[in-house]
């Protein structure tokens, strides 16, 4: 029985993507939600899961299948941008649970393709608030001038990448490893040392 204020939300996306500029009238799309659910209280992973989101507006190029993995016919099976935002409130509670990301591109790209669809934001509001930028958290911990990238950060960390680089499950699950990681330093937001939560009360 998990305790859903416990709960983190460790989010990576996938977006279409070229090795030049867009072509024309394409922009960047989501088409793959990574999502791990943290039990920060037991400090493990919980679950796994993945949301393909079929582009509206791009298409998926041969740059982009070589450093997801991620084919056109696989994405395009996927579900609309609306639909993944829906699943992300209503099967992963996203308006209400806290949620990480690797750096500030996963909320800026969920920002910026909810005003272009029309679509309601799917994390709750304010953004600085509920979301934690891992990457920085993690600079910060360890004393870096430079972010790293996510591979790069569990190194230091002791960590092994499980799975493929560049697929957002994946790297979800590895992200959600480096959080639990800085949660045992009492480095996390809202943790004393030994990984010990405190109540929303009392966080900063």
């Amino acid at each position: 029985m998990h305790h859903e204020s416990a709960l983190l939300n460790v989010i990576d996306v996938e977006a279409t993507c070229w090795d030049e500029q867009p072509p024309p009238g394409s922009v960047h799309e989501i088409i793959e939600i990574g999502l791990t659910v943290v039990d920060m209280s037991a400090g493990r992973r919980v679950s796994r899961h993945r949301v393909l989101v079929r582009p509206a507006r791009s298409t998926v190029s041969a740059f982009c299948t070589e450093l997801t993995g991620l084919t056109r016919a696989e994405v395009d099976r996927g579900v609309t941008f609306a639909e993944a935002c829906r699943i992300l409130v209503e099967e992963y509670a996203a308006g209400e649970r806290p949620w990480a990301s690797w750096g500030e591109y996963d909320r800026r790209q969920f920002a910026r393709q909810s005003r272009a669809d029309g679509v309601a934001y799917p994390f709750g509001r304010p953004a600085e608030r509920t979301h934690t930028n891992a990457k920085a958290v993690f600079a910060a911990a360890y004393g870096l001038h430079k972010k790293p990238g996510m591979a790069h950060a569990l190194q230091p960390a002791g960590l092994p990448l499980e799975g493929r680089h560049h697929r957002g499950e994946d790297d979800a699950w590895n992200i959600a490893a480096l959080v639990l990681d800085l949660r045992g330093r009492g480095a996390w937001p809202g943790t004393t040392a030994g990984g010990q939560c405190l109540s929303r009360d009392h966080e900063a």
